[in-house]
């Protein structure tokens, strides 16, 4: 990165960075990258999160665009099991004030002033699909699998899905999607108006690179005025305390425990609602 700290091309063990000089400027592509778990959100991972949308925050110069996506032939399969299994384990006020900073971990991405494009290249689920929501625009491969699938897990939707999908795709859609965890498709997003372009998996990342240059072709300044004037952090906030402390009880709930346990034998969970 060709101003940021010289490090940072080594710096992250959940992330890697790529830099490219196009034209106008620069676009940056981020990717996703937890092989052992198909890049699902771990503590770590945010933290590094973080740290990179911060670093391009500081830049002297913005890169015109920047490309978030996974490596691993996937974008991201939500949050960590083992983090969520973790999470049963605390209190509820530890849980809602942890559930807070893994959100705006991830959700930092809102903060950036230039465009961000989510080019999901496989499968995004559940935290994962959030954070792709979080980005101003998306590309979905044609085959990939994507639900927010947070009901199927006996917890309430998080990582601000449950203000996200309702602005994105409408109320009635986006409460469908949130209720039913149902899967759909990048044909689907794509006709619902919530991707830019649904194409192979193979080519996501070059369609996304080259939508990004079409991008980085735009005034700069007029630019990061719009990305301020188009979001409001105070409705997105205010859905993420009620995410929180949703999913704070949630945790300790019965039903949560019986996901964990049908995880390990291997069998769809029976939710009591207790």
């Amino acid at each position: 990165m060709s101003q940021m700290l010289p490090s940072n091309k080594n710096k992250y063990e959940y992330l890697e960075i790529e830099s490219s000089t196009v034209p106008n400027g620069e676009i940056l592509s981020i990717f996703l990258n937890n092989p052992s778990s198909r890049n699902s959100m771990t503590w770590k991972m945010g933290e590094e999160f973080k740290d990179c949308i911060e670093g391009i925050s500081k830049m002297k110069v913005l890169p015109r665009a920047v490309i978030l996506s996974g490596k691993n032939d996937v974008f991201c399969a939500g949050g960590d099991l083992n983090l969520l299994r973790s999470f049963s384990e605390k209190t509820f006020s530890q849980n809602k004030r942890d559930m807070r900073k893994f959100y705006s971990f991830f959700l930092s991405v809102r903060n950036l002033k230039t465009p961000v494009i989510a080019a999901l290249n496989g499968h995004a689920i559940g935290a994962g699909l959030s954070l792709a929501f979080a980005c101003d625009m998306r590309i979905f491969a044609n085959e990939g699998k994507y639900s927010f699938n947070f009901t199927r897990l006996g917890i309430h939707p998080g990582m601000g899905s449950s203000f996200l999908a309702p602005e994105l795709l409408g109320k009635s859609m986006g409460t469908r999607l949130l209720m039913t965890g149902e899967t759909f498709s990048g044909l689907d997003a794509l006709s619902w108006g919530l991707a830019i372009k649904a194409v192979p998996k193979s080519e996501v990342y070059q369609q996304s690179f080259e939508f990004a240059k079409y991008i980085a072709s735009g005034a700069p300044l007029a630019m990061q005025e719009l990305k301020g004037n188009l979001y409001s952090w105070k409705l997105l906030d205010k859905a993420l305390k009620k995410e929180a402390a949703s999913q704070a009880r949630n945790f300790l709930s019965a039903d949560f425990r019986e996901t964990l346990a049908s995880v390990v034998e291997k069998r769809s969970p029976v939710f009591l609602g207790s």
